[in-house]
């Protein structure tokens, strides 16, 4: 199996339980003999901060949503250029927290037309795509049951559908997403192995950690055997 030079992104839904998979697959990783290099998006350098604490502004009813989306992609450029294409030059293993495959399934759910999202990658991540994306799917109640986040019934507010991208967006912004928002995110991650640029996996994420997990491990040795 050949990890060394390869780019490993882990996304899902709030709640899909994506900070333990990730600890334990760059743990597996390490323990194949390749050198792992973690990158969080958005953020993960000093300039893609900057940009997550104007996003982290939580009231975003003055943003447009294609300059929300812009200004996510502007960090994942600046992420791509200072981590990632760094990191594969050295054959070294990329292991991403989300990347475009999160904006597809959250800003698509508010609306933009996945085309442009796709569009719009390209022009900010050039050829630096994932050379694995595994999508962690649990369904919206069980991922706020593992929050203990309750999501409004009403309707959400388009002008922040991103705000989940963000680990430390308050509770409130969450919620002001409805269920439905959530269900559609969720189908939006499970459609992206028909269009996404790079091959897609989904893992079922309602089990116990050791057999996500060991779901996880065989994607990657799938993958790149």
């Amino acid at each position: 199996m050949h990890l060394g030079g390869r780019f490993i992104v882990i996304d899902g839904p709030d709640g899909c339980g994506k900070s333990t998979q990730i600890g334990r697959l760059a743990e597996w990783i390490a323990s194949q003999g390749a050198e792992c290099v973690r990158a969080k998006d958005p953020g993960g350098t000093e300039i893609g901060d900057r940009i997550r604490h104007v996003l982290l502004g939580y009231d975003l009813s003055a943003m447009a949503p294609h300059c929300e989306t812009l200004l996510f992609m502007a960090s994942r450029a600046q992420l791509v250029a200072q981590v990632v294409r760094p990191a594969l030059a050295q054959g070294k293993t990329v292991l991403g927290d989300r990347f475009i495959s999160a904006t597809c399934a959250y800003q698509g759910a508010a609306g933009f037309p996945r085309e442009q999202v796709i569009e719009v990658g390209r022009w900010a991540v050039g050829e630096t795509w994932p050379d694995l994306t595994i999508i962690l799917d649990v369904p919206p109640e069980v991922g706020f049951a593992r929050t203990g986040r309750t999501p409004q019934s009403g309707r959400r507010r388009d002008d922040a559908a991103q705000l989940a991208l963000l680990n430390d967006a308050r509770t409130d912004a969450m919620e002001r997403r409805s269920l439905a928002f959530h269900r559609q995110v969720r189908a939006n991650f499970l459609d992206l192995p028909r269009y996404y640029p790079r091959p897609v996996e989904i893992v079922d994420a309602t089990p116990a950690p050791d057999a996500v997990f060991e779901a996880v491990r065989q994607a990657v040795e799938r993958a790149f055997q």
